[in-house]
Formats: C-alpha cells, structure tokens, sequence
C-alpha cells in the first residue's frame, strides 16, 4: 500500500480508502462488514471513510467495533454531516456542527476524527456562521482538519477567503472513467487551494467491475441526488455502455490487472487524486481493490479505455436523444 499526503494537512492517507456507505446491518451481515475494516487495516489501508447519515449512525457505530482494541494511530477517520438524521437534525447551521460531531465521537467512541467533512452545501446557512462553527471544533480538538463533498466552487472559493477560519484540506467529489466532470474545474480549483481529492465511486458503483452484465436493471437506492446525476446513472446501465464495459477485462488484463484494479488504478494516475474511495461487502473485495495501489499501468491502456468509455457515453446520449 502506497500513501499520499491529503492537502495541506499532515494526514498521510492511503491510496485506497475504506467506505461505509452500505456497512451496517444485524447478523452475518454486520460480521462481514467488520472483517471488511479488520482486512482494510491489514492490508494497509489507514482511512475509513464514513458519515452520520449512513444507517442513521449505524455505519459510525459498526467502525467503532471493529476497531476495538486497534491502537488509535493506526488508523484515520472521517466522518460528515448535513444529511437529515431526523426531522429536525439536519444543514450546516452552528447548532448542527455542534451537535453533530459530539453524537458521530459518541458513536465512533473516539475524541478526535481525524477528517470531518460538510456532505454537500447547505443554501439555508450563511457560509461564515459554517465554517466558524467548524472553526471551533477544530480548536477544541474534537476534529483535526476539514473537508468538503461536492461544492458549488464559488462556495469554495468564499470559503477559502473567510478571514479567522480554518481551511478546509480535501474535497470529495465522484470520479471514475464513466464520470470525469472533476476533471474540469474541482480538480484545477483544488490544487490551486491545496485540496487533495478523495474519490468516490471509482467503479461507478459497480459497473466498470463487470457486477452488471448488459441488459441489467438500473438499481434501486443509488445516489441519485438531483435529476441531472439520475440521467448519467441511468446513462451507465444503457446496453451500449454496458457491452463497451465487457471490453475492459481485456485491457486491464494487458496490464495484468482486474477490471476493477485497473478502473482503481486509473483515478490514481491522477496527482491531484489522494485516494480512492471503496466500497466492499466481503474481505475479498477489499483485497481485489487494495491491490490497485502503487502498480504501473501503461498509460496507453487507460487512453485505450478512455475512448472506449468516451464513445459509448456519446452514443448513449445520442440514442437517448433520439428515443431509441
């Protein structure tokens, strides 16, 4: 496992990060997604990426477990608020960062989480009233550096001027060969603000791993946020995407990778890129991913799989234009 330093900060972050998003559950499932952050650990991977929203603070609850007894320096966590917990808790008012970081460290069982991150922009707070509640929990130790996911950038570039703030250190945005939008302008804004990037979705939620032959259904309780996200996800799941992805186990295999090793690979090609950010059921899956850090990939292969994506994205639009 190789490591990049996240930002301005002094968090040397793993080139694959543990994500929590579905890791919570009774019984045999809740078991697997434990050896999942045990395996991580093992493996190498020091971040594990969670937030309050996931299972409503199950997710945060199961990543305490399963770090029982680890000593605390051997891991990094990052958690996030804005999402609704109920009908009352929810944005990014002073009242919410207070509350919401003392029930995450209640939940996580720490004092400290090492990355806390504001989940999207919440229109409802003043900026200023945000990033100087942050401000405070930093300075009172509860959190060590700050992180946004999926900014407007004008939103960032406010905050970075805020005068007696602290700065915020990463950014999260989605990133995989089948959505390349950061490529445009959070990638160059981030590093003119020193912003490490920490990405989500490498695999397209699974697609560019193989998981979803053509002709599969689009899945329920993806994150489709906004009617713009739901049309590309759908977009993924047209046949002629699908059957351009049953392309790439051939180039991966060229670079004696697994398709998802080599879609991992890909989004780390990229410096401004920290860390890629999985998702796993089973510690085998943790495995597969892991392995896509520090390997060298013949940058002829990602260009081939570039086209191959590019040109089956186009020929979706088209023929969703068109009606067919």
């Amino acid at each position: 496992m190789r490591y990049r330093r996240l930002g301005a900060s002094d968090l040397m972050v793993s080139e694959i990060t543990l994500g929590t998003w579905l890791a919570y559950g009774e019984g045999s499932v809740r078991t697997k997604h434990i050896a999942c952050v045990r395996r991580a650990l093992d493996l190498g991977i020091n971040l594990i990426d969670t937030a309050n929203v996931y299972g409503w603070g199950e997710a945060e609850k199961l990543i305490a477990d399963a770090l029982e007894g680890v000593p605390r320096d051997r891991y990094l966590i990052a958690t996030k608020l804005w999402g609704p917990m109920n009908d009352m808790d929810r944005g990014l008012s002073r009242a919410q960062v207070f509350k919401q970081i003392d029930d995450s460290l209640r939940r996580l069982k720490t004092d400290y989480v090492d990355l806390y991150q504001c989940h999207r922009y919440d229109e409802e707070t003043p900026l200023a009233e945000t990033m100087q509640a942050l401000s405070e929990i930093v300075r009172q130790g509860k959190v060590r550096w700050l992180g946004f996911s999926e900014w407007p950038q004008d939103k960032v570039r406010e905050a970075a001027a805020l005068a007696g703030v602290e700065r915020f250190v990463s950014s999260q945005p989605q990133y995989s060969l089948l959505w390349r939008e950061p490529e445009d302008a959070v990638f160059p804004l981030s590093a003119e603000l020193g912003l490490g990037q920490l990405v989500w979705a490498p695999l397209a939620q699974g697609v560019l791993a193989g998981r979803y032959p053509p002709g599969s259904p689009f899945p329920e309780g993806w994150r489709g946020e906004s009617p713009a996200m739901s049309l590309h996800l759908r977009r993924w799941f047209s046949p002629v995407v699908l059957e351009a992805v049953g392309k790439l186990p051939a180039i991966a295999a060229e670079a004696s990778l697994s398709p998802a090793q080599f879609a991992i690979a890909w989004t780390l090609r990229r410096p401004e890129v920290t860390s890629a950010i999985i998702g796993a059921s089973r510690p085998g899956q943790v495995e597969d991913n892991a392995a896509a850090s520090g390997v060298a990939v013949d940058s002829a292969l990602f260009a081939q799989a570039e086209r191959l994506m590019a040109d089956a994205l186009a020929e979706a639009a088209r023929l969703e234009g068109t009606g067919v």
